[in-house]
């Protein structure tokens, strides 16, 4: 079932000219800046606290727990909150007002318990639904807008606003990880003592073979818990740092009804009910449940990296010290590929740049259960970080991208659905997380990638990305910025 648009004349509302003005292509591309930084800053506190919860609260498995807590709120913020609060408050204000309820996660590693760690993790779920699909919609919205003053069409409009956005996201993973492991590290003596045992210990227990925390914390040092003085520092400037992207999103970004479509749009007008029933309503459509694997993947392999790879590889054989630095070398491939793959796939094509992460991320995926990591194999642990970072970015821009070609006028919807059933796949992963071994994962990442690619496939070969977005989308230029 394809997604009909309903079509009428461009329009403007008069100002002192009846067309956007050359200059509104700069103040296109400073929101865009200025939303990508924010991100940045948040998410640099935000990753580098999550990347350390299977290291550092891995008593009973809290960390893990607690990430599992954040993706399955998220699964609820997104069924039920994003379009209704997008309706109350503006893409602009949702995107504030969400950055305030990751801040009780940062907070709670000063006293990590059941009871403070989970709430905490609900709380980031229910802002990161509104906060994500705010976002999308505003990138999107603003591309169509750019169109009208360019001779771009929107649709590749729209993959490079999303690449350049998520250079900025992923810079947050070399900003957060670096003061994490900065400061992990600062004054500590490397351990040398035992190094034969640790290295023969590691190469049967870690990795692929890794069972869990408590089979080894004792005969591994790699895995004590860091001075609770350290973890109080990086908080600290975690939370500092959630305080400055939310006055960034307030007082850097235009309100998005300043490009306000005189298109007709589905959630424009409607009551907090009718707003849900649109967003589950697109899961009836043949595109949305084909592409529903891939992004399930998307979840998967994220939960994976930071969770599991972070402690069945990184933390065990090499210490949680390294786990920052290792996750910098993904932030700036995945950055990096982010902004290059806009400029690629308008060469390419779609397919190929697809192609290409699936055989890449298949590839890791089958050395990673052959691998036997030892402290002696640091470029290793560098290697797969930095080309997980490349597919990673490339599943993110093109099925992001791909989200909003394929709903035109329904990317609240869209948008929605694609955090839904990304939060899914990383809410899953995190469940099961202490319950397999590492090489059991593996295996299922592989299945679900695999499956998430016969739905692609099938959509790109059935020609239904052709002619999604029209080049010329309308608008009205309102005479507000708030």
């Amino acid at each position: 079932m394809t997604v009909e648009k309903t079509e009428t004349p461009r329009r403007f509302v008069q100002m002192s000219t009846p067309n956007f003005e050359p200059s509104e292509r700069w103040r296109i591309i400073r929101n865009i800046l200025a939303i990508g930084c924010a991100f940045m800053v948040n998410f640099t506190a935000f990753m580098g606290a999550s990347n350390l919860q299977s290291s550092i609260n891995a008593d009973q498995s809290l960390g893990t727990f607690t990430l599992s807590a954040i993706y399955g709120s998220l699964l609820f913020s997104n069924i039920f909150l994003p379009a209704l609060i997008i309706s109350w408050l503006g893409c602009k204000w949702t995107m504030s007002v969400s950055i305030l309820a990751y801040m009780p996660f940062i907070a709670a590693q000063f006293y990590p318990q059941f009871y403070t760690m989970i709430p905490a993790g609900l709380s980031v779920g229910l802002g990161g639904g509104p906060l994500w699909c705010a976002k999308c919609t505003y990138l999107t919205v603003a591309a169509e807008a750019y169109s009208t003053v360019s001779d771009i069409g929107a649709n590749v409009l729209v993959t490079r606003f999303f690449g350049l956005f998520f250079m900025f996201y992923q810079m947050a993973q070399v900003w957060g990880n670096l003061i994490s492991s900065a400061v992990l590290s600062y004054g500590i003596e490397t351990i040398t003592r035992n190094v034969t045992l640790n290295s023969s210990v590691v190469a049967e227990k870690c990795g692929a073979n890794f069972c869990g925390v408590s089979d080894m914390e004792d005969e591994n040092p790699n895995l004590q818990r860091p001075p609770v003085e350290r973890i109080y520092l990086i908080s600290g400037i975690y939370l500092g740092c959630m305080i400055l992207a939310c006055l960034i999103i307030a007082l850097g970004v235009d309100s998005l009804s300043r490009y306000d479509r005189n298109r007709a749009r589905s959630v424009k007008g409607k009551s907090g009910f009718k707003l849900l029933a649109v967003t589950l309503k697109l899961l009836r459509e043949k595109n949305q449940l084909l592409i529903l694997p891939i992004i399930l993947f998307i979840g998967a392999e994220q939960a994976f990296l930071f969770a599991d790879y972070n402690a069945s590889f990184v933390s065990c054989a090499w210490g949680i010290s390294n786990i920052g630095y290792v996750m910098i070398c993904f932030g700036i491939t995945n950055a990096i590929a982010a902004l290059a793959t806009g400029s690629i796939v308008r060469l390419t094509g779609r397919k190929p740049v697809m192609f290409f992460a699936f055989c890449l991320h298949l590839s890791l995926f089958i050395f990673m259960l052959r691998w036997k990591p030892t402290p002696e194999q640091g470029i290793i642990f560098f290697l797969v970080s930095g080309l997980w970072g490349v597919c990673d970015s490339i599943w993110l821009v093109q099925i992001n991208a791909l989200s909003g070609i394929l709903f035109p006028g329904q990317e609240e919807a869209a948008f929605s659905n694609f955090r839904l059933w990304e939060s899914t796949g990383s809410v899953i992963t995190y469940v099961y997380s202490p319950y397999l071994c590492t090489f059991t994962k593996l295996y299922l990442l592989i299945g679900i990638l695999c499956a998430g690619m016969v739905g692609y496939g099938i959509i790109e070969w059935s020609g239904k990305t052709d002619g999604a977005v029209s080049d010329e989308p309308d608008f009205e230029l309102v005479n507000r910025v708030d």
